[in-house]
This record gives structure tokens, C-alpha cells and sequence, in this order.
């Protein structure tokens, strides 16, 4: 996620006053929704309402609130209200209200509680394999609005990891398959191909997974899907499967590239719901893993 509460709770240790600047409306064509906000002190800033000079403005005005508030009957807030036209150098053509407020206590510790409530809702990414691809992969999710796991059966993989991304040790990860919470998505890159299959068909019999993929190839799927039906799997659930991750595409296969379209593609599935696991029908739900 782009702000974690570990960075707030830092940036509120080293300012002595903030302002918190928050979209609270948008007409048209503008660079951020409504919600998003981004924290000003006297000397620097935290998130992103958009950039550009909208955002310039939005700080200017937020350390004109911090400068006066030793003044008595000074305001804590302030509402803005820009068209993001040519008048300030920006063409988006639509507008954005904001609401800028001093940061007190209370407000600080409701934006953390709320803070703390986006990381409890973030999908859950299940990333196999700690490979050269797999740590590309980790750096790819880690700043991404996902709560990201690297699963391994090797201790020394797991070393070096990004920060923000989760280490999980496992003797038999199909097991962490199984105890994944609900629309978690689950990326199959091990050592071993017949490990890969293992997790795969566990993956698989999760209606709920919003995303299954596995590196590999058309042969690689092919064969995978030979030994999925003779193992008594159900047929219908192979059109879930994402094999090759990332998509055909683009042919290089640098662990860098594929990190990269393979991040981008699961944001896609995630954002659209685009998942089949939602529409398989009952009879397929119960078929055999």
C-alpha cells in the first residue's frame, strides 16, 4: 500500500504540527478519488493527492494553517475549491474540493485506526517461490495495495527480502493454500514443476481465490492440465488458471519483466473482479479438487 501506519506513526514523531489535506469531492477528469489525502508539515509532506500544482497549492495553503496556529482565533481548517483548467497549469479539466484540517491527537489517532483498517482489508498475495523471479516479484507487490507473503520450503530464500513483504517458511505450502483467508490470490513459481502442480490444484479448489497463476509455458499449462484431469480434477476450473503469468505479449523473460507484468496483470484481476471463481456454478464448486 502507498502509506502504511508505520509511516505515519514516523512522520508524526518528527513534525511538531501537521495538516492533514483530504479530497472530499471531484467533478470530472481529476488525478485522485475522493478519500485520497496526504499529510503536510513545515518542512515536508507524506502521500499524494495527485501531484502537479494542485498539490503545490493544497501545501502552500496547509503550512499557512501550521504558521498561524499559535495566533489566537487563528482557523484549524481551511476548504479549497480548484478547477484544474489552464488558470493553474493543469488540463485534466475537472475539480477537486479539498478540506485541509490541523492534525490534533484525536484526529491522528482516528487516521491511524484508519489506517490500520485499509491493512486489515488489503487482498492477501501468496507468492510460491523465492526464486529469481519470486524476489522480483516481491519488489514489483511491495509498494501495490496488497498484503504480499513469499512462501518457501528453502530457509535461505527467504533471505533479503523487501520490506513490506511477509517471509512464511513451509514444509508443505499447499497447507498455506488452505488456511488463506477469503479473494486471496495465490502465484505459483517454485523450483519444481511437480511442486507447482501440488499448489496449483490446491490453489484451484478455491472458489473464492481471485487470482491463480503459475510461471511457465503453453507446454508447461498443457501438461499440467493432462495431469490435473487424470489426478480427477475438475475440468472446469482449469479457464481459472493463469498460465503463462504475465501474458504472451512481450517475449522477454528477464525476472524484472515478468515481475512487471505479472504485478500489473494481477491488479487487473483484483480492481475488475474479474476472477471466473465467481461464476462457477454450485455443481462445479463441489466437483473434486
Amino acid at each position: 500500500m502507498s502509506l502504511a501506519p508505520a509511516d505515519l506513526d514516523a512522520f508524526l514523531a518528527r513534525a511538531a504540527a501537521a495538516v492533514l489535506v483530504e479530497v472530499t469531492a471531484t467533478r470530472g477528469s481529476t488525478p485522485r478519488e475522493a478519500g485520497a489525502f496526504m499529510l503536510v508539515a513545515a518542512t515536508e509532506s507524506l502521500g499524494t493527492i495527485g501531484g502537479g500544482q494542485l498539490e503545490y497549492m493544497a501545501i502552500d495553503e496547509a503550512r499557512q494553517l501550521i504558521a498561524r496556529r499559535r495566533i489566537a482565533k487563528s482557523k484549524q481548517r481551511a476548504e479549497m475549491d480548484v478547477p484544474l483548467g489552464p488558470e493553474i497549469g493543469q488540463c485534466c479539466g475537472g475539480r477537486v474540493e479539498l478540506t485541509l484540517r490541523l492534525l490534533d491527537p484525536q484526529a491522528a489517532k482516528t487516521l491511524r485506526a484508519r489506517l490500520d483498517l485499509e491493512v486489515a482489508r488489503l487482498p492477501h498475495v501468496y507468492v510460491f517461490g523465492a526464486g529469481h523471479v519470486g524476489k522480483a516479484l516481491a519488489l514489483a507487490l511491495a509498494p501495490l495495495p496488497f498484503r504480499t507473503f513469499i512462501v518457501e520450503t528453502r530457509t535461505a530464500e527467504l533471505e533479503n527480502l523487501p520490506g513490506g513483504v511477509e517471509a512464511r517458511l513451509a514444509a508443505i505450502p499447499e497447507a498455506i493454500v488452505r488456511a488463506a483467508p477469503q479473494d486471496s490470490a495465490f502465484i505459483v513459481l517454485t523450483h519444481d514443476h511437480a511442486l507447482d502442480f501440488m499448489i496449483v490444484r490446491e490453489a484451484l479448489a478455491r472458489p473464492d481465490a481471485s487470482y491463480v497463476g503459475m510461471i511457465g509455458s503453453k507446454t508447461k499449462r498443457a501438461r499440467f492440465a493432462r495431469w490435473y484431469r487424470a489426478e480427477g480434477g475438475n475440468p472446469a476450473r482449469l479457464a481459472r488458471l493463469v498460465c503463462p503469468i504475465g501474458g504472451h505479449d512481450v517475449p522477454d523473460k528477464r525476472p524484472e519483466i515478468i515481475a512487471a507484468l505479472t504485478a500489473a496483470e494481477l491488479l487487473r484481476h483484483i480492481a475488475l473482479e474479474a476472477s471466473p471463481a465467481v461464476t462457477l456454478k454450485k455443481s462445479e464448486v463441489a466437483g473434486t479438487a
